[in-house]
Parts: structure tokens; C-alpha cells; sequence
């Protein structure tokens, strides 16, 4: 079976099973900093500033790259906003392995399959780096990978700990603002790429499904 299907099963057995050792997690509302993510997790990315999740979707872009849109979603019930942290090939992390400050990671998007990707393109709205979804399960390369930033002293990435992503092969930050699309994907915000460190390049791990982390790992 497919992971995205898996963890979507899983995400469905924990409402029954609370001893199962996964953990099933929504953004908190103390703003205190929760479970650890670990590779293999599937999680929903919130923009801190706008409070729109990560999301993705089987349209292409209608200039730029042509690839896969990436966008910032309204709602947090929405299938198409799940992202599956992955390690990139040659290291030795592993499913379980907790993800620490600096490391760099890989995001696939569950339901298509894709990573989060970036390059030289225009971004649709604003014209700076343009964020998309590319590849599949065996096709990846460097403009998928992505340096894991926390902010503060934490040494392990949290839910709902501020952090930021910035493309290895660009130095861009992810990032979003309030500027949003009328047509295609109509009150859905620009997702993009920004080489300046801004306080609209904070994100959080908010929904997921959490798996536990390998101790060996700590």
C-alpha cells in the first residue's frame, strides 16, 4: 500500500485506538510547543502570519514552470494540505528518526506524490521565486531539498515551533502573504520563495499524523 494511504488509515485508526502509539495532533491553541516530527510524518504546515496551510493540488501553473501549483489553503479541513517529511537519499536517516535544526529535509505531497520544489521562475503573483510541486516517488533531485531552520534554541523540530525552510539551490525562504488568486484557485494566497529572512517566512507543523520517534535517534 502506498504511504499516503497508510498514514491516512493511520490517521483514521487513532480516532478509535489511543493506545497505538501514533499521535494524532491539531494546531494548539496555548501556542506551547508539542510532539516531536519525525521522517515519515505526515503534516499540515501553517503560515504563521496568515494562518493558510501549505497546500498543493493537481493544477499547473499557467506561467513560470508549468508545474504543479503550490499555494496557501483558508480551511484546515482539506485533504490536499498533508506533506510527508522525507530524508534526502545518501543520509542515514530513517522512518522514526527524529528531524533536527539544520538538516535537510524533503516534503512530498500526499496525495499527488510530488515534493515541494523550487527554482528561477517567476512566482505567478509577485514575481519572486516561484514554489511548486515536481517529480514522483523515484523522480527527485536538489530543487526538492529544503534546510530545516528552527527559530529559538530547540534542537528537534516541535509541533507548533516557529521554523523556517530555505531551498538549498536557491538560498530562498518559503513564503507566503496575503496576496491571493482570483481565478484558478480563488481566494487561495501566493506561496513563494524570498531570499530575505521576513516574519512572512514563518511556518508551524500543525495538523499530522505524528509517528513516534526512534529512540536511538534522541
Amino acid at each position: 500500500m502506498a504511504l499516503g494511504f497508510f498514514c491516512l488509515a493511520i490517521f483514521l485508526y487513532l480516532s478509535l485506538d489511543p493506545d497505538s502509539g501514533y499521535t494524532s495532533a491539531s494546531a494548539a491553541a496555548s501556542g506551547k510547543e508539542g510532539v516531536e516530527i519525525t521522517y515519515g510524518s505526515a503534516i499540515k504546515l501553517m503560515h504563521e502570519k496568515t494562518k493558510f496551510r501549505l497546500h498543493s493540488h493537481d493544477v499547473p501553473y499557467g506561467s513560470g514552470s508549468g508545474q504543479q501549483s503550490v499555494t496557501g489553503f483558508p480551511g484546515v479541513v482539506d485533504s490536499n494540505s498533508y506533506w510527508i517529511v522525507k530524508p534526502v537519499p545518501g543520509t542515514t536517516e530513517k522512518q522514526g528518526d527524529a528531524v533536527k535544526t539544520g538538516a535537510t529535509i524533503r516534503l512530498q505531497h500526499m496525495k499527488t506524490r510530488k515534493w515541494l520544489h523550487s527554482h528561477l521562475h517567476a512566482s505567478p503573483i509577485s514575481g519572486n521565486l516561484e514554489v511548486s510541486c515536481f517529480g514522483d516517488d523515484t523522480n527527485s533531485d536538489t530543487g526538492d531539498h529544503w534546510k530545516l531552520i528552527i527559530e529559538g534554541n530547540g534542537k528537534t523540530w516541535k509541533q507548533d515551533q516557529r521554523v523556517r525552510l530555505q531551498h538549498i539551490d536557491t538560498s530562498g525562504y518559503l513564503h507566503s502573504h496575503d496576496k491571493k488568486y482570483q481565478r484558478i484557485a480563488g481566494g487561495q494566497q501566493e506561496v513563494c520563495g524570498i531570499r530575505e529572512k521576513r516574519a512572512d517566512n514563518v511556518w508551524l507543523a500543525a495538523e499530522g499524523v505524528y509517528l513516534p520517534v526512534n529512540e536511538s535517534s534522541k
